[in-house]
């Protein structure tokens, strides 16, 4: 076996070129985000081709993302490409899922439905009991002996389940490249709970999901024009507290040539050193998205987002 030296290098990483991505979970998926009602394939489409003209080449899907249609479609849209595109899937361990030979099963189905011989990062979904975050990591490391993956994460593990899958993944030569994570101004639990803290100092890249808090940090919602769906009742008892930090989203998006709330929320990601994968229903969205890279908000900026932040979710 190779070294942890001789294995621990950028080839196991996300490569650094990536500061924004997009998530591709309301493609195809019709429980939470109305795919179908709203927006169509058409439409997704073209959020994906708009990403992908604005420089951004990064998409996370999952096998659990509108039962396997978030896959087809990414794998539907990459086909003939004459650019890399970095693809990153999970895997999501529900309890009847025991053995590493379902792992490798499940591998298999996300690799057909994506048309693709290996996926750049493939994730464990969730830390969900029996089996502990070592078999996991153990079978993302035998994926990676295998070729079928070049990069190993997990998602929504806590400080110690984040520890135990690198020290997983060292002991078999290769890093934890990614822990993906909920993350914006209006979640800010693993600044707290030592799940970032471990994360920068492993280097492991915290991948931040709903960077835009389910969309509330785009301005578009409030007390009298509430989110539809199950974000209604999700998000209910937050829409009053939120004007002023929507106010000062907007007051530094104007600083910096009239960017929106939306993209100043992205930046502040950023700026934390995590990669933003905000979602995009069609080609307005995604265009929106890509203006939040290209400039960075000052040390000040980030300060005074982060004392806003704390008095909101106070």
């Amino acid at each position: 076996m190779a070294s942890v030296i001789e294995k621990a290098d950028t080839k196991y990483h996300i490569p650094a070129e990536h500061e924004l991505g997009v998530g591709a979970w309301a493609w195809g998926d019709s429980l939470v985000w109305g795919f179908g009602k709203g927006y169509s394939e058409t439409d997704v489409r073209d959020a994906f081709n708009a990403t992908l003209d604005a420089g951004i080449t990064f998409v996370d899907t999952a096998e659990m993302y509108g039962f396997g249609k978030s896959e087809r479609y990414v794998g539907e849209f990459i086909k003939g490409l004459n650019k890399p595109v970095y693809v990153a899937t999970k895997f999501f361990p529900i309890p009847i899922r025991l053995t590493k030979g379902q792992f490798m099963s499940a591998l298999k189905g996300s690799l057909r439905r994506l048309g693709m011989d290996a996926v750049d990062l493939y994730q464990i979904h969730f830390p969900v009991p029996p089996m502990p975050v070592e078999h996991w990591a153990g079978a993302l490391a035998d994926a990676l002996d295998q070729g079928l993956i070049r990069a190993a994460g997990v998602s929504n593990y806590n400080r110690e389940q984040t520890i135990r899958a690198h020290h997983t993944l060292e002991q078999r030569g290769y890093p934890l490249a990614s822990n993906q994570m909920e993350y914006s101004l209006l979640e800010r639990k693993i600044e707290r709970n030592g799940v970032k803290q471990a994360c920068d100092e492993r280097g492991i890249k915290i991948i931040a999901y709903s960077p835009l808090g389910m969309g509330l940090l785009t301005g578009k919602y409030t007390v009298a024009n509430p989110p539809p769906g199950t974000r209604n009742m999700q998000y209910r008892a937050l829409l009053p507290k939120l004007p002023p930090l929507i106010d000062l989203l907007n007051q530094i998006g104007a600083a910096h040539g009239g960017k929106t709330p939306a993209q100043v929320a992205l930046n502040w990601t950023i700026c934390k050193g995590t990669l933003p994968i905000p979602g995009a229903k069609n080609r307005r969205q995604a265009e929106a998205n890509a203006g939040a890279v290209g400039w960075r908000l000052t040390a000040d900026e980030v300060a005074a987002l982060d004392e806003m932040s704390d008095r909101i979710k106070d």
